[in-house]
């Protein structure tokens, strides 16, 4: 790995902040930050901060829950699903549901992202519709957050209240900078 500093930008720190007050709650997030010692205890939601900051909050939750770090990826990218959707809502066909969002992801809403914020580097996403039950995912990042965007699909499903129709199962490992995720109507 090179020695580019990766980064994660400031809104995903303020939503990771959420998540934790909600659902991690016998500890603070002060409690975290004082676990794990990230470069800045205040994150600006229109700035970056470096990838390790987040790996290192997400550790210090995992030490004192029990969860393995992807798990609390995967459960805080579903956890994000409403508030993007609310903060991306123009993006948002009223008519599109769990596939909809995924095929139209790269193209509408990380290029909306792209383009609305020119300091957020959204993962690439390659979306290969299969047939109608079945799309396969190629995700690329080099912050290797598959366990992420596993969640985020979930929550997705979750949204438009699919999750139990729809298996989401990543085929790779989810800590690789390409990842190949599933996801498959039943």
């Amino acid at each position: 790995m090179s020695n580019e500093i990766l980064k994660v930008h400031g809104s995903i720190f303020f939503l990771l902040k959420k998540y934790i007050d909600k659902h991690v709650t016998l500890f603070s997030w002060e409690m975290l930050l004082t676990e794990a010692k990230p470069s800045e205890h205040e994150f600006e939601i229109t700035r970056s901060y470096p990838l390790t900051d987040m790996n290192a909050i997400i550790d210090a939750a995992s030490k004192k829950t029990g969860i393995a770090p992807n798990q609390l990826k995967e459960n805080f990218g579903e956890f994000m699903v409403p508030d993007l959707f609310r903060l991306y809502s123009n993006y948002l066909r009223p008519e599109w549901k769990t596939f909809d969002v995924l095929v139209n992801t790269e193209k509408v809403m990380h290029g909306a992202v792209r383009n609305l914020n020119s300091t957020a580097e959204p993962p690439v996403l390659s979306v290969n519709k299969v047939n109608e039950n079945l799309l396969i995912i190629d995700y690329y990042s080099k912050r290797r957050m598959g366990a992420l965007a596993v969640g985020i699909i979930k929550g997705i499903a979750t949204f438009y209240k699919e999750q139990n129709n729809i298996i989401i199962t990543p085929t790779t490992n989810p800590e690789d900078e390409r990842v190949q995720i599933r996801v498959e109507y039943i």
